[in-house]
């Protein structure tokens, strides 16, 4: 009995990144930005992104504006709607005319957001994690 509270325990925390349904079998692109990360998997014109890292009471409000950055620079398209928790999103995306971009390949991006003067836009930089921020110049 004293065996069965951590094994329960061990096994919901395995299925913290499990993909959710129509998911399966496709490989993440882990997005770190503005102090989230999530594994991102995009199938035709929707995406799913799960939240991997730890955060003190996230709401959905407070982490969607950094998923959807990471959608959209994994996906290649525009997010039409974001639907979900703080933990696991689902968008339907807008790439436009044509089917959407194949999905990259899996890896692990480390993502810099530089706000422009106005603040409330700016440019998103993406790098493979074995790879350096360009530096301004």
């Amino acid at each position: 009995m004293r065996l069965v509270l951590p094994l329960l325990l061990l096994t919901s925390f395995a299925a913290c990144d499990m993909p959710g349904p129509g998911y399966s079998g496709v490989a993440p692109v882990r997005m770190h930005l503005g102090g989230s990360s999530f594994d991102i998997r995009v199938t035709g014109r929707r995406a799913e992104a799960i939240r991997v890292n730890a955060e003190w009471a996230p709401r959905l409000a407070a982490v969607a504006p950094q998923a959807v950055l990471a959608i959209e620079s994994v996906s290649g398209c525009k997010v039409h709607r974001l639907t979900g928790d703080a933990a696991r999103m689902v968008a339907r995306l807008d790439c436009g005319s044509g089917p959407p971009p194949p999905p990259p390949t899996s890896g692990e991006l480390f993502c810099g957001l530089d706000l422009h003067e106005d603040g409330e836009t700016g440019s998103l930089y993406c790098v493979p994690s074995d790879q350096t921020f360009p530096q301004p110049g």
